[in-house]
């Protein structure tokens, strides 16, 4: 698999997988000088920070276990910078989205873990 593609198609399928269980998508690729948020998402009452890793089918480690201590760190300072610049009365979660590809970029499966960094 082409790396570059792989991430960009995780990020189509796991947009397509929120949508499809009655999500808004609220953005994509947020950037800041922290970094990025792939999915800011909403169900009406949580606002929805979701990392999404893809990984091959094939693949001997979880995708979720790229998501370290300084990643989450990461990601919630990029989330606070977002909640300052869209205000909102929804409660955050941060969830991520493994999204797992065949040889040729098609979907093979999701697992999205919700409340990702627990509390």
């Amino acid at each position: 698999m082409i790396k570059n593609k792989t991430g960009i198609w995780g990020e189509i399928y796991a947009a397509r997988y929120l949508r499809d269980k009655g999500f808004d998508i609220l953005a994509s690729n947020f950037y800041t000088q922290y970094g990025e948020i792939d999915i800011v998402a909403s169900d009406g009452k949580l606002i929805m920070f979701v990392e999404v890793k893809t990984r091959n089918v094939a693949a001997y480690i979880r995708a979720a276990e790229a998501v370290d201590g300084g990643k989450k760190q990461r990601l919630i300072k990029t989330a606070n910078t977002f909640l300052k610049r869209v205000h909102t009365d929804l409660q955050p979660r941060f969830d991520v989205a493994e999204v797992y590809l065949n040889d040729d970029l098609s979907l093979s499966s999701i697992n999205y873990i919700e409340n990702a960094f627990g509390g």
